[in-house]
């Protein structure tokens, strides 16, 4: 539930100091409306797409359409490219191969490319700013933004928060 996920973003406390949180969201399954409305509950200041390909077939979530939608709402957006699965990772996660998948994208986590984007993603979430990382996948553990938040998780400390935003409004 977004709002339990957003109580938490949002809980900032003394485990604050400690502790830096990552959000992550996938907009499969969702509209705009509820995926704008998941990322403002959660107080998201920075949407970092880590898509390979920053194009949707669904209205609204193709790179320049998503990077509007997200700043009428005061969220600013960066896509990195280089964090995205390689083709054949995503053909292993479109077949439901989601370990040939994991192994495909730790691979390509080593490669130049994708070792700069994670320093740059790195620090921007070492900034404070509440980030997000973003991919197409409703859920979280068969997606590589899993990987690359646990992959930052090995180098500071962080919480990550999975934001699932419905279709449903609000109650």
């Amino acid at each position: 539930d977004c709002r339990r996920a957003a109580a938490r973003l949002s809980d900032r406390g003394k485990h604050h100091a400690l502790v830096t949180t990552l959000a992550t969201i996938g907009y499969q399954g969702t509209t705009v409306p509820a995926f704008r409305r998941a990322l403002e509950d959660a107080g998201i200041e920075l949407l970092v797409d880590i898509r390979a390909v920053a194009s949707s077939r669904l209205p609204g979530f193709s790179k320049t359409r998503l990077a509007a939608n997200v700043d009428a709402v005061g969220i600013d957006y960066l896509h990195l490219r280089d964090l995205g699965t390689p083709a054949d990772g995503r053909a292993a996660a479109r077949a439901g191969h989601h370990a040939e998948m994991r192994k495909i994208f730790l691979a390509h986590l080593k490669t130049e490319g994708a070792t700069a984007a994670l320093d740059e993603l790195e620090q921007l979430v070492r900034s404070k700013r509440r980030v997000c990382v973003l991919c197409f996948e409703a859920d979280p553990m068969h997606c590589h933004r899993t990987i690359v938040a646990e992959s930052l998780a090995k180098r500071m400390r962080l919480s990550i928060v999975h934001l699932r935003p419905t279709a449903e409004p609000p109650d």
